[in-house]
């Protein structure tokens, strides 16, 4: 049988932030999750939702949504999504901070493959960029 999923996750994220160094802590983090058994990360851009896909199970994460209402959806723009990923990838952005440069670039989601270590990034025209991460050792 299982872990239940909010659990493992809870405890894959703490883990996380202890090892995970402040420039470049993102492998660390995906890491973690990958050895408790999430598969996948799958982030809702716009309403700032993250759906963690589990060995244990699905589980949703509502953070703070960029908006409330309607709004228009910036263009897809590429050098500002990477601007805005190497800007996180230097320590220099928190995660909010990440996720809203992410939707100011027209991302609208983004998918985390942990096996295959890479991260798509969608416009609302499936325009994408992949970018992918090294492999660490916790």
């Amino acid at each position: 049988m299982s872990a239940p999923a909010i659990p493992t996750l809870q405890a894959a994220m703490a883990r996380a932030a202890q090892v995970r160094p402040k420039v470049g802590g993102f492998p660390y983090l995906a890491e973690a999750l990958r050895q408790a058994g999430v598969t996948r990360c799958a982030m809702t851009v716009p309403s700032n939702a993250m759906l963690y896909v589990t060995e244990a199970g699905p589980v949703a994460v509502q953070g703070e949504p960029q908006f409330t209402g309607m709004s228009d959806v910036p263009p897809f723009d590429r050098a500002a999504l990477i601007a805005a990923l190497r800007a996180d990838q230097a320590g220099e952005t928190t995660f909010p901070e990440f996720v809203r440069g992410c939707w100011q670039s027209g991302v609208v989601r983004y998918d985390v493959d942990l096996a295959a270590r890479t991260c798509t990034y969608y416009g609302a025209g499936e325009e994408s960029y992949v970018e992918t991460y090294p492999e660490v050792t916790l």
